[in-house]
């Protein structure tokens, strides 16, 4: 009998794994649907610390998964990680918490012991800073977090901060520091060579997969969770050949990610009654909060075509160099509820090295959108909305950050690092468009050769090819054509979470407790970014880590307490 079955290796699920098998007398298992990314296997694209390849390789993502982003608009593609790793071997690297207050807000909607002042000593286990010391940072850690040396700033984020100095935005030191308004050059998770360390290589690296009480399959896909009655017992899964395969276990963990937790226990009769009653699905445990709850930080941007003397003379250095935290100061917002990252190049390929952008999304997004099962199929992804901008602040604060960009950007002494400017978004025609392949390099190669030369034609050629029509100033002067704009290009940051949130038994749309033990039922439990009551002001990758260091811990306080 396995003691604990880990169903998803992601960046909690690796960092659950390591913890929980560092006791040798329970036998850890752990199942992942897609490939194993090990020290050894990682192709160029994951180890590069310019991250802009690894989440348009489709063999890295779940490739059917869609989502709406806005009411207006259609569904288009979601890449979320399907590999060993999760997010973290496909992101962006950044390393960043968020505000002491967003932990402080989680035991506040009840997820009792979740405060800041829990929660720092696990940001701290989990790190070793190389930069900084002192009671906010640990030096120990799995995780190698440093900030890019300024000799490898680009020219053009060198002179955006030197431009939000000038406009009040005061330069600080330490992203991971005290909270407050102003720049930074970004904290970023990379090993010593400079490459990428998903939680699969720094947390499973070759001594703990080496442990005999530990057991890792990828390439399988869980069916379902086994209940004998209220209680799991392990689950089903189907191998890389087709065969199914079922394993027992005291102790099930959920940790699929914030899209596919919850549908896992959709799919395992934990949800809505009548949503699963109508599938035809058994319930388990009527739970109106699985897969409620849905959030992401609603993101917008703005972009320049660069000079030549303003490009980075180095491409494969990490492009989000920089960024700008700064307030909104809308009625009903937080300190520090906006986030800017300052990019030195726009894509991996000639079109976006010829751009810099400033990207902004909602640092504490208010707007909750949902997933649904499309069917009893449990390879049929679910219908997921995010419902960005439902709630009239977030619309609100992106309409604001466009307006800060452009005036950034506008600004006199950015005059020589950069060209025309314009409204930009990751749109399903920039994914498309980025994707490998000859026919799409022929066009990237034409579209950077016309913008080189194109003088003074460049401005209308950036708004017949690159735009299709839309111009920054006419939505700067037209409201109404701003909140259009916004409304129908509004992008997410990769950032789902919240649909298990923890909270208190008597909260209705609570599905777990503050160990992340799910309710209704035994001995299953869900550790990853769906569990976040709220979002953090924060990249979601370090708070994710995060989590699963103090799930571990606590899951082993339970464990020495059990008969």
């Amino acid at each position: 009998m396995i003691d604990y079955l880990i169903l998803g290796g992601g960046s909690a699920g690796c960092v659950l794994t390591a913890r929980l098998s560092e006791d040798a007398g329970k036998t850890v298992y752990l199942v992942e649907a897609g490939r194993d990314i090990s020290q050894r296997t990682m192709p160029a694209a994951i180890r590069s610390r310019y991250p802009g390849r690894a989440y348009l390789d489709t063999t890295n993502i779940w490739q059917q998964l869609k989502a709406r982003m806005s009411a207006p608009a259609a569904t288009r593609r979601y890449e979320q990680a399907r590999l060993l790793g999760g997010g973290s071997a496909i992101n962006a690297l950044m390393a960043n918490r968020g505000a002491p207050a967003d932990y402080d807000e989680w035991e506040q909607l009840g997820a009792h012991g979740w405060n800041w002042q829990a929660c720092l000593p696990y940001f701290r286990k989990l790190e070793t800073d190389c930069d900084f010391d002192g009671e906010l940072h640990g030096k120990s850690g799995p995780l190698r977090i440093q900030r890019t040396a300024w000799a490898r700033i680009s020219p053009f984020v060198r002179a955006v901060l030197d431009t939000l100095d000038k406009r009040g935005h005061a330069r600080r030191a330490d992203q991971n520091g005290p909270w407050e308004d102003g720049t930074f050059v970004g904290s970023i998770g990379v090993s010593a060579a400079g490459e990428r360390i998903p939680t699969s290589v720094c947390y499973l690296d070759d001594n703990v997969r080496a442990r005999t009480n530990l057991t890792i399959r990828t390439e399988m896909v869980v069916e379902r969770i086994l209940f004998e009655g209220t209680r799991a017992v392990g689950a089903r899964m189907i191998d890389r050949d087709g065969l199914h395969v079922e394993l027992r276990a005291e102790h099930v963990i959920v940790c699929a990610g914030a899209i596919h937790s919850p549908a896992l226990l959709l799919i395992s009769g934990i949800g809505p009654a009548g949503d699963l009653a109508a599938l035809g699905i058994e319930v388990r445990a009527h739970r109106e909060g699985v897969g409620r709850n849905l959030m992401e930080h609603p993101s917008i941007a703005v972009s320049a075509f660069l000079p030549r003397s303003a490009r980075t003379p180095f491409p494969d250095e990490h492009h989000e160099q920089a960024i700008v935290r700064f307030s909104s100061g809308l009625p009903g917002t937080l300190p520090g509820d906006m986030h800017g990252a300052i990019l030195s190049r726009s894509g991996w390929h000639s079109v976006g090295y010829r751009l810099g952008t400033i990207f902004f999304w909602v640092n504490k997004s208010y707007s909750r959108g949902r997933l649904k099962l499309k069917s009893a199929n449990p390879f049929d992804e679910p219908d997921v909305d995010f419902d960005m901008l439902s709630d009239a602040r977030d619309l609100e604060r992106l309409k604001l950050a466009l307006r800060f960009g452009a005036d950034t950007l506008a600004d006199a002494s950015m005059a020589s690092h950069r060209d025309t400017l314009f409204a930009s978004s990751y749109s399903p025609r920039v994914a498309t468009i980025a994707v490998p392949g000859a026919w799409n390099a022929f066009q990237r190669g034409a579209l950077s050769a016309l913008l080189d030369i194109a003088g003074p034609l460049r401005g209308w050629l950036v708004r017949r090819v690159v735009t299709r029509g839309v111009s920054l100033q006419e939505l700067l002067s037209d409201d109404r054509a701003m909140t259009q704009f916004v409304t129908r290009s509004v992008g997410g940051t990769w950032h789902p979470s919240g649909t298990c949130k923890m909270g208190a038994p008597d909260d209705p749309l609570a599905v777990t407790d503050a160990l992340g033990a799910v309710y209704g039922v035994e001995r299953l439990y869900v550790c990853d970014a769906s569990l976040m009551p709220s979002i953090p002001c924060a990249n979601t990758n370090l708070p994710t880590i995060m989590i699963a260091e103090r799930i571990a811990d606590l899951l082993r306080g339970e464990a020495r307490q059990s008969p």
